[in-house]
């Protein structure tokens, strides 16, 4: 594989970003694109004009009139001389990529049928983690240790969105992709748009709910399920990208107020409906677990993770009721049908730094919840960090796996979680099987006691950031468990001079807790390269670095068997999917999303 310089990266976009312009967009990419990009989200010359709420309320003539006169005071030039079709077509242009569903190349059937949508096949790749379980191993191995090597680009699809964090859903021969308050269709060959659905951002939302931060989607039958920024539940339909249904996942606050509240959510679809969690604890929020019916969006029910008065678990928040106690619930959650028990992990209490007001354990924040997927109800629960002080968010994947377990069969769930321990969870129960430090330096708790409880000693202490909501992976060949973890304890006042930060990729024996190999990773440990890690049968962990390079590795030892030089930090999982016969690999890096292939 030769290196590719960030020059001429960059060069392979703009000529892979030519034959996806629609027609309407050839008067933009030539009059316009200079000043306000060529994705329309602005430049130093210009502001951006997708998701543009200014631009998104006005209609096609008044936006048509408007470049006729232009905005000399603002530096745009009046578009006099130029034909009224041309500024017809322009003015469409802006409205399609604000509030409407582009539409691209779909089926077209007679009146009265419907697609049939198969079932996810062998290939597919038709949730977020891939599978239910949470755990991102793939069974494909056509792309393997022995040909990874010569591992090449297929395609690049560009987005309006830099910092992408979402997961390609893959059925059918379509990827599903998503940005802020956006969601592409793509021919997973090629990369073509068959359909784009766009809105512009929410005014007057706060804080993390304002980044427009999304995860993916969810897709059952006909329908594409997709959270917006300001928490609305959309049903699309898989055909075309148009809104079947939607639905505000926070309910009325009498009193209060939901723009703190936002959807970064992918959503995860079980039996009839579908799940989802909100993000906010850093702002104030009341957290909660939600699911909707998938055929007409009607509440099915609702899981708060703080609860109110004469509520269970309010004993352990004491002094003023917990109101806006936090607990965000953004990352999806695992499902293991045999036992029909869905577990999702919750966020940190609020205000995160003081606990004057919550001298307690603060339930259910930074838990994993066991729950009744028919009606809410929570089965169990284990808390990762009580009363926590440090943001220790337990946002983090819980992985199910069927293995035996120190000469037993066991039904497990699997965690490292960013207070610095790796946990082994009997899933059947909550018990802690295993509680042990996967960072070397921790000094918040000594141990996890023979309760399942951490024995505390600086509830400041670090770390905070041992690990993020990053994908996990178990290897059921090699039976390590791998995650990317960060070293660091400079968060702390005192903190230690040797410890300014290295992130380590790790293998972990998941029956002692014991590192069976790390790699340490090249560029600088802060950057949010928050890429996660895929493993395949064919010996091989996908992973992005803090430098940006988008590697493969040996999963037995770490060896690092390919790169590509990607140039940008990455904060998106890694996928594989089949087309026909034909193993891919796909990335989002930046503000584009990469797809990967063998030589033919």
């Amino acid at each position: 594989m030769p290196h590719i310089s960030g020059s001429r990266f960059r060069a392979c976009i703009l000529v892979l970003l030519v034959p996806l312009l629609a027609p309407s967009q050839t008067p933009f990419a030539t009059r316009c694109s200079g000043c306000h990009g060529e994705d329309a989200t602005g430049s130093a010359k210009g502001p951006g004009l997708a998701n543009n709420p200014r631009v998104a309320e006005k209609s096609v003539d008044q936006l048509a009139a408007y470049l006729e006169r232009g905005n000399p005071a603002a530096g745009m030039p009046a578009f006099n001389d130029v034909a009224l079709d041309e500024r017809t077509v322009l003015a469409r242009y802006l409205r399609r990529i604000n509030n409407e569903t582009i539409v691209g190349p779909v089926t077209v059937l007679e009146p009265g049928k419907r697609i049939t949508w198969s079932a996810p096949r062998e290939g597919d790749w038709p949730t977020y983690n891939g599978n239910d379980s949470g755990n991102r191993y793939s069974p494909l191995k056509q792309i393997n240790r022995s040909n990874v090597a010569r591992l090449s680009p297929k395609w690049i699809f560009p987005m309006a969105s830099f910092g992408l964090e979402m997961t390609p859903i893959a059925a059918d021969g379509v990827l599903y992709v998503t940005g802020p308050n956006q969601v592409y269709a793509l021919d997973a060959l090629t990369g073509t748009p068959r359909w784009h659905f766009s809105r512009p951002a929410t005014p007057g939302i706060v804080d993390d709910a304002k980044l427009g931060t999304n995860r993916g989607v969810a897709i059952l039958a006909d329908k594409v399920f997709y959270v917006t920024d300001n928490a609305h539940l959309l049903a699309l339909d898989r055909g075309d990208g148009h809104v079947v249904w939607e639905s505000a996942m926070v309910p009325e606050i009498p009193g209060g107020t939901s723009k703190n509240y936002g959807g970064t959510v992918a959503p995860l679809v079980v039996h009839n409906t579908v799940v989802v969690g909100v993000a906010g604890a850093d702002a104030g929020i009341r957290g909660f677990i939600a699911a909707f019916k998938t055929d007409t969006g009607a509440l099915a029910w609702r899981r708060w993770t703080v609860p109110k008065a004469g509520e269970p678990g309010i004993e352990t928040w004491g002094g003023k009721a917990p109101l806006t106690g936090g607990g965000s619930s953004w990352l999806t959650g695992s499902f293991d049908a045999a036992s029909d028990t869905l577990y999702w992990a919750t966020g940190n209490p609020w205000p995160d730094g003081n606990d004057r007001d919550r001298q307690g354990d603060n339930l259910y924040t930074d838990c994993v919840l066991a729950l009744n997927p028919h009606t809410g109800e929570i089965k169990w629960h284990y808390q990762f960090t009580p009363r926590d002080v440090k943001d220790r968010d337990a946002t983090e994947p819980n992985v199910l796996v069927d293995t035996t377990w120190r000469g037993k069969p066991s039904k497990l769930l699997l965690h490292a979680d960013r207070n610095g321990f790796f946990y082994v969870l009997d899933r059947t129960n909550g018990h802690v099987l295993l509680g042990k430090p996967f960072i070397r330096r921790n000094d918040w708790a000594e141990k996890i006691g023979e309760d399942g409880k951490p024995v505390i000693k600086d509830p400041r202490g670090c770390p905070a950031d041992a690990a993020n909501w990053d994908a996990t992976a178990w290897s059921p060949t090699t039976r390590l468990y791998y995650v990317l973890a960060l070293e660091e304890c400079t968060g702390k006042p005192t903190g230690y001079p040797d410890q300014t930060g290295q992130r380590f990729l790790r293998a972990l024996n998941i029956e002692t807790g014991e590192i069976a190999w790390e790699v340490p990773q090249p560029g600088p440990p802060r950057a949010k390269t928050w890429s996660g890690v895929l493993a395949t049968a064919g010996g091989l962990l996908f992973h992005g670095q803090p430098n940006g390079g988008f590697t493969a590795v040996d999963e037995r030892n770490g060896k690092t068997l390919w790169t590509f030089p990607t140039n940008v930090r990455m904060k998106a999982g890694p996928m594989t999917f089949t087309v026909g016969k034909e193993q891919f690999v796909a990335v989002a890096a930046g503000s584009v999303l990469l797809c990967f292939g063998l030589p033919q």
